[in-house]
């Protein structure tokens, strides 16, 4: 099983294009998505200002602003997701 933390914030149009990108390429997967608004949590909110939307797979940081299907499926697939 691979978890998969998105962050994100409130009224972020990358947000929302980049979700959509996770949620398709998770579906049928071993993988575990949790969304979190860094505005909640002062210390993502420090870490990552702007830089939303992040993802990050089992804890590392895979990537942020934008999220590349192929890429993303990759590296799930790498993680044996």
């Amino acid at each position: 099983m691979v978890d998969l933390t998105f962050l994100t914030r409130v009224d972020c149009h990358l947000c929302a294009d980049a979700l959509q990108n996770v949620t398709e390429v998770a579906a049928g997967r071993d993988v575990t998505v949790t969304e979190i608004d860094i505005d909640t949590d002062d210390d993502l909110a420090a870490q990552y200002g702007w830089d939303v939307p992040v993802v990050l797979l089992n804890g590392r940081q895979h990537s942020f602003h934008r999220v590349d299907r192929d890429r993303l499926a990759k590296a799930l697939d790498a993680l044996g997701a």
